[in-house]
């Protein structure tokens, strides 16, 4: 079913829940499970903890467009109380939600019955206490802020700043920071729209804003720059503060060199140091002190150059793989094909290549790592050969558990969670 294939993936800030989003407009939240005495090894499941629609399919009549359920983002606000609070967008609207637990409910109202009915004020002749029953646990999601009509493309990213009051949203030409308690205004610190649409050369592909600092945010592009940005320096952050770009090596230039350079995803790493970008055949690395090149270069799967015109031809070229960091920064993971998933460990210079598949999910099992061998090269056993494997099975979307070694992994309509040791090489 279509609806049903996740959109994206969300680990909360201390991890206990996880939230995904679908092509139907459904969100979905997991909760780990607390660890039992009986059953020390029950801690880490995550079970479904509410289930919700989030957004509905729109015509927007003026332009004659059907707008799609579809979410795009999920990003959690830090949890402040008992309640925890989600975004989520799809194209066009930005919905705010509260999450929370009822297990008691008030009984003994003067002037309503049991059903909620009110009395007869004459026949009420005493007073009294209203007192709270325990009840069941209840999940309710209630809807608290809709953003909306700021956007005329599609929105791509969202991002909560660390001052926890605003956030960011960008769509393919234009960022706008929004307060989370304004829902109808917006200010707009990025346009790259030019005065003539057919001078365009560049869309925005993903902002993030930095983990620490509420005055910084990155933008990157499909032309395969980053931006830096200053609040500080403009309300207008069309100038940006830093560019990260690589120069292309002349030699290795052709047809499809713009479209695989394009970045599909950035994230600053916890420590604000640095930025992670994914691009179609590639992972990067960069030190936000250094603008001209990327720090490291992880190749996710080279043996796809040789396939890049069918992979054009099927529309592949264009699929927007993410990246992730794990929590200390030291390990990065990003989706291939074959419901393939890699991870690059940046201090030895490993790397894996892991399945996400029915076969691996069984409890407890391990893992095996996974390798491809390309076209007319020699294969060793268990190797998988380029032209077998299935284009349709694209891991996009991940997620690593903030502080621990849990990881996320949508592959189509199925979400796969691997905790702890993902690989002996690797941690």
């Amino acid at each position: 079913v279509v609806s049903d294939i996740i959109s994206t993936v969300e680990f909360n800030h201390n991890g206990e829940l996880l939230a995904t989003g679908d092509k139907g407009g459904r969100v979905v939240i997991f909760q780990r499970e607390p660890e039992t005495k009986t059953e020390p090894f029950s801690q880490g499941e995550y079970n479904v903890y509410s289930t919700f629609q989030s957004h509905e399919p729109e015509f927007d009549y003026l332009k004659s467009l059907e707008i799609e359920e579809k979410i795009n983002k999920i990003r959690w606000l830090p949890q402040q109380n008992a309640a925890h609070f989600l975004l989520s967008t799809n194209d066009k609207t930005i919905k705010l939600w509260k999450v929370s637990e009822r297990d008691k409910r008030p009984e003994g109202y003067n002037l309503k019955d049991e059903e909620g009915r009110i009395k007869d004020i004459s026949t009420v002749t005493s007073l009294q206490v209203p007192v709270l029953k325990p009840m069941d646990l209840m999940v309710e999601v209630s809807p608290r802020r809709v953003f909306a009509n700021a956007h005329t493309y599609h929105v791509n990213s969202i991002s909560v700043n660390s001052d926890y009051e605003t956030y960011m949203s960008a769509d393919d030409l234009r960022i706008n920071l929004w307060h989370l308690d304004i829902t109808d205004r917006s200010f707009n610190i990025v346009d790259i729209k030019p005065a003539n649409m057919e001078d365009l050369t560049e869309v925005i592909t993903a902002a993030e804003f930095h983990p620490h600092h509420c005055n910084l945010f990155v933008y990157s592009s499909s032309k395969g720059t980053l931006r830096l940005c200053d609040m500080r320096e403009a309300a207008l952050c069309d100038k940006h503060s830093k560019l990260f770009e690589e120069p292309e090596d002349p030699s290795a230039h052709s047809f499809f060199s713009e479209i695989i350079s394009s970045v599909s995803d950035v994230k600053f790493s916890h420590s604000g140091r640095y930025l992670l970008t994914r691009d179609y055949l590639t992972a990067k690395v960069w030190d936000l002190n250094m603008e001209r090149k990327p720090l490291e270069t992880y190749q996710v799967h080279d043996y796809l150059r040789s396939k890049l015109c069918s992979l054009y031809e099927n529309d592949c070229i264009f699929d927007k793989f993410e990246c992730a960091w794990n929590g200390s920064d030291s390990v990065i993971m990003t989706g291939a094909y074959n419901n393939f998933f890699r991870m690059f460990d940046r201090n030895t210079k490993r790397d894996v290549t892991l399945e996400a598949s029915r076969e691996s999910s069984k409890p407890r099992a391990v893992l095996k790592p996974r390798r491809v061998c390309s076209a007319g090269g020699k294969r060793r056993k268990d190797d998988i050969s380029v032209d077998s494997l299935d284009f349709t099975k694209k891991i996009l979307h991940t997620a690593w558990h903030p502080t621990e070694n849990i990881i996320a992994i949508a592959a189509t309509n199925n979400l796969y969670i691997f905790q702890d040791k993902l690989n002996s090489e690797m941690h």
